[in-house]
């Protein structure tokens, strides 16, 4: 099917030639997609976190599957900011769609200089900051669940990103995820995804001990889909709609359904990330099914369902 020009949507100021996105940590780096689908379709890729110093990741076993989801405790393994520049950037610069680099640090310090050098590229299109790592200054507290904290993040990124936009992931282990949105938002967040994964856990009944060898790990996958299509609309409704933030939704999505549902509770555009572990061309048909529903349904945009649940 070809690209379909109802998908387009804005999203930040990009145009994005589908409401279609990888999700970070699902796709690898950039072009690990290429074989399975005319990436150009998409709306944009997000790369796995990349940090300052390449980061081997937590011992294995670090990823085990559960009933409708997995559960992974990658711990943000990456090459680091050099390599990335010299291996990575020149495969983005042959790819046809947008790119969003995931950030990843331990300091403020770290999530500055890594986004303040990837600024400059112009095979990057935007930024997604992570903020479910473990500020070590800050005794080892989460970024994302300390609401002052991501203010003091968000705006200390923000200023160096020169004109590219800076979308906050925010993390759905929280007493109320507007608090922390709204605190993106008010810092300068040009946009929202969410959900990052829940903190979870699988125990080895013989062995008797966590089967991951971090102990716990971030749950993802269709079991947490409710959720997230929930989080998603509250986010909405009572933060992005009215500062005109668009929201990138995930968690579960496997289906044209699936992504209508978060597209109908408020976002712009859907991040598309465990179910193409199983099944890589997930991304591919969900923008076919996309460009079906708009047609049948007499939609001559498919932004006319953002946010229309009654």
């Amino acid at each position: 099917m070809e690209q379909n020009s109802n998908l387009k949507v804005d999203f930040a100021g990009l145009t994005l030639a589908s409401p279609v996105i990888t999700a970070s940590g699902t796709c690898g780096y950039a072009d690990e997609l290429a074989e399975f689908m005319d990436v150009s379709r998409l709306g944009a890729i997000t790369t796995k976190s990349i940090s300052l110093e390449p980061r081997k990741g937590n011992p294995t076993p670090r990823i085990v599957e559960t009933n409708s989801g997995m559960l992974n405790a990658i711990g943000l393994a990456n090459m680091g900011l050099q390599r990335f520049q010299d291996e990575i950037i020149p495969v983005l610069q042959s790819l046809d769609t947008k790119i969003f680099v995931n950030l990843a640090g331990k300091t403020i310090d770290e999530y500055v200089k890594v986004a303040q050098t990837l600024a400059h590229s112009d095979a990057i299109d935007g930024f997604e900051l992570n903020i479910s790592c473990p500020n070590v200054k800050k005794g080892g507290i989460t970024f994302g669940t300390d609401p002052k904290l991501i203010k003091e993040i968000t705006s200390a990124v923000k200023d160096v990103c020169l004109s590219k936009p800076l979308m906050v992931k925010l993390t759905p282990t929280v007493t109320d995820i507007s608090m922390t949105a709204a605190a993106a938002v008010e810092a300068g967040a040009d946009a929202l995804s969410l959900v990052n994964t829940f903190t979870a856990m699988v125990i080895d009944v013989q062995k008797r001990k966590p089967v991951l060898a971090n102990r716990t790990g971030g749950l993802s996958g269709p079991a947490i889909k409710p959720i997230a299509v929930y989080l998603v609309n509250k986010v909405y409704n009572e933060v992005a709609r009215d500062a005109g933030i668009p929201i990138l939704g995930m968690g579960g999505i496997r289906t044209v359904s699936d992504a209508l549902e978060f597209i109908i509770a408020g976002a712009t555009a859907v991040g598309i990330g465990t179910a193409t572990f199983v099944y890589p061309d997930t991304t591919k048909n969900i923008i076919d099914g996309l460009a079906t529903y708009c047609k049948n349904e007499g939609i001559s945009n498919i932004t006319e369902l953002i946010g229309c649940l009654e």
